[in-house]
C-alpha cells in the first residue's frame, strides 16, 4: 500500500502499457531492479537490456520534502491589552502558520510614544497567553531597522512582516515599516475599530479622579462632549464573537479541568458594587477573556451570584475563584454560597496582585504625562480616521 500511495500521481509510469499489473511493495522492488539493470549493474549488463523503459525514467518519483510552515511577525507595545490587540494578532495568524509577535521595550515606547502603563513582564504575560501567539520575542526595537530585519529573517526565519492599516509613524515623521515594505515582505490587516490604548487611557482618566483611583469623577457621569468622545465606539457583531470563541489566574483555572467556562458580569451589576462603570463594557470584555488561549467558553452577563440551576444547565463540576479581588461590598451575600455548600468551590492563588483599579491607579498618579501621550495619539489617530478606506479582509 506505501508503494501505491507513492506513486499514485505517475500514472506514465504504471498504465504504460508495460507494467500495468505492478502494484504495492512489489512494484517498487521491480522498479528498482529494473533502474539497476538499465544503469550497468549486476556484472556489467547496462543500458541496452531495457531500452523501452528509458523514457520513463524521468518520472520516478523523488522523495517529497516536508514544506517549511510560513512564520509571520507581528510587533507592537501591547500596552492596556485589549480585544484591538487581539483581533490584529488573530488576523496574523491567518496570514501564516505560525506567528513570532515583538513585545515593544519600555525604553523603546517612551521615546516614540510616551511611558507604558504595564511593565514588559506584564505586557509579555498577557500576549503569552493570547490563543493565536505561538512564539514571543521580549524587547524588540519600535522601527524595523535593516538590522532586525536581517534577524528575523536569518534567525527567527520570518516570512512576512505584518501591521496595521493604520500608519506608525517615528518621531521624524517616517514609517516605522518602510524597510519591509521595500524589500517585498509586508503584509498589511484590517485595525480593529473602536478601540485603543489611547482611547482606553482617556476613558479612565476621565473616570478615575481621586489618586486612590476609587471616587467616582463626576464629569465621568455628565454626557459632556469630552466624556462623548472617550466613550467605547465598538459595534459588536456576531461574527466576530465567533472568530474569538474558536490571564494567568484562567490558566490556573483550566488546569482544574478539562473545559473552562468563565462568567463575565454585566455592566450594570459591576456599577453597582464598585460604584463606577467599567473601562471596557460588556462586549469588549468578553472578547478579551475569550481571546485567553485557557477558556473554552463564556457566559455573557453572568450572574453574580452562582446558582444551583445554573450549575445544573451548564453541567459546572468545580467554582474556582482567584485570591484577589475587588469591588465587594461589606456585608454582601457571598455570591459562591451555593457552590460552597456542595463542596464544588475553590479558590486559586492569584499570580498577580493587579486589578483594573490598580492599573488605573498607576495612570492617574501620572496623569500629566498620559494626557500629553493621549493628545499626540489622539492627532494620529483621528488623522487615520478621517482619511480611511476599506481595508478587505477581518
Amino acid at each position: 500500500m506505501m508503494g501505491l500511495l507513492a506513486f499514485e500521481s505517475h500514472q506514465g509510469l504504471w498504465n504504460s502499457g508495460y507494467y500495468s499489473q505492478m502494484f504495492g511493495i512489489g512494484g517498487v522492488m521491480i522498479t528498482i531492479a529494473i533502474l539497476m539493470l538499465s544503469t550497468s549493474y549486476f556484472g556489467g549488463i547496462g543500458a541496452p537490456f531495457a531500452p523501452y523503459f528509458w523514457p520513463y525514467l524521468g518520472q520516478v518519483p523523488k522523495k517529497r520534502e516536508r514544506k517549511r510552515p510560513v512564520r509571520v511577525y507581528m510587533d507592537g507595545c501591547f500596552d492596556l491589552m485589549h480585544y484591538g490587540h487581539a483581533n490584529a494578532l488573530r488576523q496574523a495568524k491567518m496570514l501564516g502558520d505560525q506567528l513570532v509577535v515583538g513585545v515593544v521595550s519600555d525604553e523603546e515606547i517612551v521615546a516614540n510614544k510616551g511611558p507604558p502603563v504595564l511593565s514588559m513582564e506584564e505586557r509579555l504575560t498577557l500576549v503569552s497567553g493570547l490563543k493565536w501567539v505561538d512564539e514571543v520575542i521580549p524587547n524588540a526595537p519600535y522601527e524595523i531597522t535593516e538590522e532586525f530585519m536581517n534577524t528575523l529573517f536569518n534567525k527567527y526565519s520570518i516570512d512576512y512582516i505584518i501591521h496595521g492599516d493604520d500608519p506608525c509613524l517615528l518621531p521624524d515623521g517616517t514609517d516605522a515599516y518602510a524597510l519591509a515594505k521595500k524589500v517585498g515582505r509586508y503584509k498589511q490587516i484590517k485595525r480593529t475599530e473602536g478601540v485603543s490604548s489611547t482611547d482606553i487611557v482617556g476613558r479612565i482618566l476621565l473616570t478615575f479622579k481621586q489618586k486612590d483611583a476609587v471616587a467616582v469623577d463626576e464629569v465621568g457621569v455628565k454626557p459632556t462632549d469630552e466624556l462623548k468622545s472617550q466613550l467605547s465606539h465598538f459595534l459588536p457583531t456576531s461574527r466576530r464573537i465567533m472568530q474569538f470563541s474558536n490571564g494567568q489566574i484562567l490558566r490556573s483555572a483550566r488546569q482544574l479541568g478539562d473545559f473552562l467556562l468563565v462568567g463575565i458580569h454585566d455592566d450594570q451589576s459591576i456599577r453597582d458594587r464598585r460604584g463606577y462603570r467599567p473601562i471596557m463594557h460588556l462586549h469588549e470584555r468578553t472578547l478579551s477573556v475569550l481571546a485567553c488561549r485557557y477558556v473554552d467558553e463564556v457566559i455573557i452577563g453572568a450572574p453574580w451570584e452562582v446558582s444551583k440551576d445554573m450549575i445544573t444547565t451548564f453541567n459546572i463540576s468545580l467554582v474556582v475563584h482567584g485570591t484577589v479581588t475587588e469591588g465587594n461590598s461589606a456585608g454582601e451575600i457571598d455570591p459562591y454560597a451555593v457552590p460552597k455548600s456542595m463542596g464544588i468551590f475553590k479558590t486559586v492563588t492569584s499570580p498577580k496582585s493587579i486589578t483594573s483599579v490598580s492599573v488605573a491607579t498607576r495612570i492617574v498618579d501620572n496623569h500629566e504625562a498620559y494626557k500629553k501621550r493621549n493628545l499626540k495619539k489622539k492627532a494620529s489617530e483621528d488623522r487615520y480616521y478621517t482619511q480611511k478606506k476599506f481595508v478587505s479582509g477581518d
